[in-house]
């Protein structure tokens, strides 16, 4: 959440930013209801100054005065209660404008609205070259045994998918190559709470503006999330967190859930896009001087895990107005897929600044005892179910096979080296 009283002291720098995401009109809607509501609010303290005033004054006048500020008194006390309706009202205006007004965005965040405008930092590695038509995932999937999305369809219905055999054992390895990684650096591990309540949902940006991807128990007023940043997030909700002690970094590993309202149609037919998905998620929090250099540690650490994996992959900074709510920037690491023969997003890492902090409230006391919001951070340490796509795309065989990465050895059983079809197909080189 933006802070009016910034907006306030400089509307024209946060008019200019805002237009970067289109929302160039919000500034003035803000400025309009934060002026009604001082003005209310300073009517309102006028009112009650002048009651506490005259109620000291009854006790001691006597008389035709005592009446006169009992009367006084009350005519006070009717104004401030017609009125305290229409402050909480337009405290309330305020408060769900400001809830919708994303975060300003970073000036290196390049100009623009879609994905295409995404600008490419760099790139490593090569597509590959089969010297044969490569096999998209699900027809990998299905020629290896491991992936069935028909019976997942039956029992859940589109965009689901069972795992079985040997690709859950490389999922597995995918958690404990990329955890180990954080570890290393001083992340700790976190298995958080996928339900959480409507205070952290909002705390970290995801309602009100994302309210339709997200799946609710309407009994129990609890949200699935998305990505487990939601939860990180929260840990520290309503707390003042040392200066000394940041940042804190928390790697969480949890199944996440996302509706997908608007894109049906789009990606449909494997498990790109899917409703239950798993990921390593990486949260920090920061000195607001901080977050900067965080942000790029993160991003080499999303690279250190693609490029264990042996991944052909590009960065990219993601456009101004193609950015989440509370993003003040972006940057998305996107894999070669063979079966679609382009470069698609495999993970995100976004510097939110003090968007998230404000409101959830999460401060830091300085050492000379100030006390400010902090900084947080978010990345995607590995998406479990796009990996294993770009794994089985880009590590296929012609006859169906696919040669696992070296750096999951460790984490895999023997026999677990290449995904092998129990029934090759025919080379047609051979008929």
């Amino acid at each position: 959440m933006l802070d009016i009283k910034a907006v306030r002291e400089n509307p024209e720098q946060f008019r200019k930013a805002l237009a970067r995401r289109g929302m160039a009109e919000a500034v003035d809607e803000l400025l309009e209801l934060d002026e009604r509501r001082r003005e209310l609010t300073a009517r309102v303290e006028q009112l009650r100054a002048e009651q506490n005033r005259a109620s000291k004054a009854i006790g001691k006048a006597q008389g035709d005065e005592r009446t006169k500020l009992i009367e006084e008194v009350a005519k006070v006390s009717a104004e401030i209660e017609r009125l305290a309706p229409e402050l909480e009202e337009a405290e309330k205006r305020l408060g769900d404008a400001l809830a919708r007004v994303p975060n300003l965005p970073d000036e290196s965040a390049p100009d623009g609205f879609t994905e295409d405008d995404a600008v490419e930092v760099r790139r490593r590695g090569e597509p590959p070259e089969f010297g044969f038509e490569p096999r998209d995932h699900v027809a990998l999937g299905e020629l290896l045994g491991v992936l069935d999305i028909e019976r997942a369809a039956r029992t859940s219905g589109s965009r689901f998918v069972y795992l079985l055999g040997d690709i859950v054992h490389v999922q597995f390895a995918l958690v404990r190559h990329a955890l180990d990684i954080l570890t290393a650096r001083g992340f700790q591990p976190v298995i958080p709470p996928v339900l959480v309540r409507e205070e952290a949902m909002f705390g970290t940006g995801f309602l009100p503006t994302d309210a339709v991807n997200i799946y609710v128990t309407r009994e129990d007023d609890l949200y699935l999330v998305g990505t487990s940043e939601v939860s990180l997030a929260a840990f520290h909700m309503g707390e003042i967190l040392d200066e000394s002690v940041l940042p804190v970094r928390m790697a969480g590993y949890s199944t996440c859930f996302r509706r997908e309202a608007g894109s049906y149609g789009k990606d449909l037919g494997g498990m790109f896009r899917v409703h239950q998905f798993d990921k390593v998620e990486m949260f920090s929090f920061t000195r607001p001087e901080d977050s900067r250099d965080e942000h790029e540690f993160l991003v080499g650490i999303e690279e250190e895990i693609v490029g264990n994996l042996e991944l052909p992959y590009r960065v990219v900074n993601v456009a101004a107005g193609d950015l989440g709510g509370a993003a003040a920037k972006k940057y998305d690491i996107e894999v070669w897929l063979p079966g679609q023969a382009r470069y698609r997003e495999l993970t995100s890492c976004s510097n939110c600044t003090d968007y998230q902090a404000r409101r959830l409230q999460t401060r830091v006391r300085r050492g000379e005892g100030a006390i400010e919001v902090l900084h947080t951070l978010n990345g995607t340490a590995t998406a479990i179910g796009r990996t294993l796509i770009a794994i089985l795309e880009n590590r296929q065989r012609r006859d169906g096979s696919v040669e696992l990465p070296k750096a999951l050895f460790p984490y895999l059983p023997e026999s677990v080296r290449v995904l092998a079809p129990k029934d090759p197909p025919k080379d047609p080189k051979e008929s």
